[in-house]
């Protein structure tokens, strides 16, 4: 989501003549987009903001920004208690931009946070620097107001892109080259616009180019529809991987979270996607030391994870965020308690996910070249279908391939392959 708004920025900075620069000594302007979902991420940023305050003592005309969700939660902070930055910028605010940059350089603070029920930036191209893979935010905000989660507050209700434009902005990224488009948003298959469910939108999408590869994050279990299922199962360039947060195995702790649904019917609509989607890929998120949960509901977590055997699984010790009802209920698991947990979850999960990586050695799988790998220059990375990295051998191989890797080896996180054939059609061709 980050990625894409900041995409999104630059397309808005981009038509006012503004051009992007990798070193900060050049820089004008500095934004940073930021994330409040966590913690770490506010603290980070705090400790960039003190590294980009030293350029500013030796070049004064510099303007520095903070964008995004920390924008909403932290403006009187950074602007006026603590003087870190010239402008505050939330998600819903982006339009405002140049204009907050003209009264920055004539020495006016700026911050404009309101959230909008109705902006979805339908009518901006963003700036995206390369031509493999895409993100595309078709909706924002959220509904569902989990209680740890502070997106509500920090990006507002649910509001849907239209149809049409989607589909336009996909047709254009294929005549660019693109060969593979993610769809974006906090709950994105809760996407509505008019009679067109996300489903619809997503078998739409598919149509405009069958050679590339369509994604989807992030879901929320209520929201998974078998209709969704069935255009996954039944639309060979949607992508067979499914990220779907569980967070729990504990239903207390479930109920606690407002997630909507018990370990059963989760379990349930697991069983349903695998008898619908044969050799699905499946992630998911997992909160650990929420607010009173116990060892035991800690363990029932890792009960459902040896059941599921999820291919990945991101695991975060549980951070309160203010403004939220989890706020409210306290911190009451101790951080080396939360610490402890999350080493076994994962733990748990890297095993799981050798033993499944493993089971396709010797398997042909189709991979999209992506880019260099970042450990050899002899060698690229690229993702399957089901959303494995795979690194390859370079030979006369480029950014944009689609080719056929005989996997050799692998670990917990990586597949190893050779390929057995290429298919060099990368601007759209039909293969």
């Amino acid at each position: 989501m980050n990625v894409a708004d900041s995409e999104l920025v630059g397309g808005i900075l981009n038509s006012r003549g503004y051009t992007f620069t990798g070193e900060l000594s050049d820089a004008d302007v500095v934004l940073l987009n930021t994330c409040a979902i966590r913690d770490n991420a506010e603290q980070r940023i705090r400790g960039r903001l003190g590294l980009i305050n030293a350029q500013k003592r030796t070049r004064p005309h510099l303007v520095i920004g903070v964008l995004g969700c920390m924008a909403e939660r932290l403006r009187e902070q950074f602007i006026e208690e603590e003087r870190l930055v010239d402008l505050i910028v939330g998600p819903d605010e982006y339009r405002k931009l140049p204009a907050l940059l003209d009264g920055a350089f004539g020495g006016e603070k700026g911050i404009a946070v309101r959230l909008s029920r109705v902006e979805t930036y339908d009518d901006i191209e963003p700036l995206r620097t390369e031509g493999i893979s895409a993100w595309l935010s078709v909706m924002r905000g959220c509904d569902k107001f989990c209680t740890f989660c502070v997106v509500p507050f920090t990006r507002g209700r649910e509001r849907s892109r239209s149809f049409d434009s989607i589909v336009d902005e996909v047709r254009m990224l294929a005549d660019k080259g693109f060969r593979e488009v993610t769809l974006l948003g906090q709950n994105v298959n809760s996407y509505r616009d008019g009679g067109h469910d996300f489903a619809a939108l997503m078998k739409a999408v598919a149509a405009v180019d069958r050679t590339m590869r369509i994604r989807f994050t992030t879901s929320h279990p209520q929201d998974m529809s078998d209709a969704l299922i069935d255009a996954i199962a039944s639309t060979d360039n949607i992508c067979k991987y499914i990220h779907l947060p569980v967070q729990s195995g504990s239903d207390r702790i479930l109920a606690l979270m407002n997630r909507t649904y018990t370990a059963s019917q989760y379990l349930h609509l697991v069983e349903k996607i695998r008898n619908t989607i044969p050799g699905v890929s499946l992630s998911t998120d997992i909160i650990s030391g929420f607010p009173t949960e116990t060892a035991e509901e800690h363990r029932k977590t890792m009960d459902l994870m040896r059941e599921v055997r999820y291919d990945g699984a991101y695991t975060f010790m549980y951070s309160a965020r203010e403004r939220t009802k989890a706020w409210e209920m306290g911190d009451s698991v101790a951080e080396e308690e939360k610490s402890a947990r999350v080493t076994e979850i994962v733990e748990l999960q890297r095993g799981i996910s050798t033993e499944l990586n493993q089971r396709l050695i010797g398997t042909v799988e189709a991979v999209l070249v992506e880019g260099p790998s970042k450990k050899s220059d002899a060698e690229f990375m690229g993702r399957t279908d089901t959303n494995k990295t795979v690194i390859v051998p370079k030979g006369d191989l480029r950014e944009g391939d689609l080719v056929d890797c005989r996997i050799e080896r692998a670990n917990a996180a990586t597949l190893f392959g050779e390929p057995v054939r290429a298919d060099k059609h990368t601007e759209g061709e039909a293969a």
